[in-house]
């Protein structure tokens, strides 16, 4: 049995209960050393087998997961964040159906969760987005037709960008073409929930100039949007007027 785990977004205490039972009952573990906070490993147990996926190919991750099969061994392959965001996952999916071999998933604290606990964010705020996209800019991993960042950017929505801060020139003309004002806050979260994280708070206009300054290339996030300026509505769900299936709004 092979169980895909969410190790979340980098604090190791923000992996899920079930998370940490699963690394601890496993007798392999391969994880994404590149991403994954190594203090997580504390959760394995003595004598389990560990693998670092950073300097594994696909057919070698595959490759260890039938030999602890064919031993009756359970893995743990461990990804960062949340496995379903940018995880390569379903490919290997596809190869242990192919090979009869049963997994399931474990989900895991996204790291664009855990940049919003650090900037004291709520990305749908009303009066100024209800919608969140997460995208990345297109480096060597081409998008699809009809996802570039301008498009997205028209919708003037929050958006939350992983794998980019390495092309912030290209993604500062990007999302100022598409429509955000240069006064749109913006903010590079490094390492979110990570015992050494760093946030720079900047805007569109000088996310460029933020990131050459900060020397941060990798393992941050960017998000854009008004929903960390100061103007935003009262959500009506608290408001005393407004009745819900448990309160009965007051009368004017």
């Amino acid at each position: 049995m092979v169980h895909f785990v969410g190790a979340g977004c980098g604090a190791k205490d923000l992996i899920t209960v079930r998370g940490a039972k699963l690394l601890s009952e496993a007798d392999v573990v391969i994880y994404a050393g590149s991403l994954v906070n190594p203090e997580l490993l504390e959760y394995v147990r003595p004598g389990a087998e560990l693998h670092d996926s950073a300097r594994m190919t696909l057919e070698q991750v595959l490759a260890v997961v039938e030999a602890a099969e064919a031993a009756g061994k359970t893995t743990v392959r461990l990804h960062s964040g949340d496995p379903s965001i940018y995880g390569a996952v379903r490919e290997q999916f596809d190869e242990l159906d192919r090979r009869g071999v049963a997994y399931d998933v474990c989900p895991g604290v996204s790291a664009f969760c855990g940049a919003a606990a650090s900037l004291r964010a709520e990305y749908t705020l009303p009066g100024v987005s209800q919608s969140v996209i997460i995208t990345r800019t297109a480096g060597r991993t081409p998008m699809p037709e009809g996802e570039d960042i301008a498009s997205f950017a028209r919708h003037g929505a929050t958006m939350v960008l992983f794998l980019s801060t390495g092309l912030t020139e290209k993604l500062q003309s990007e999302l100022l073409s598409g429509g955000y004002a240069p006064q749109t806050p913006a903010a590079v979260v490094y390492k979110a929930t990570w015992p050494d994280e760093k946030i720079f708070p900047c805007t569109v206009g000088t996310l460029h100039e933020t990131v050459e300054k900060s020397g941060i290339r990798s393992t941050a996030l960017i998000i854009v949007g008004g929903c960390m300026g100061p103007e935003y509505l009262r959500s009506r769900l608290y408001a005393p007027d407004f009745s819900t299936g448990f309160r009965a709004g007051e009368k004017a």
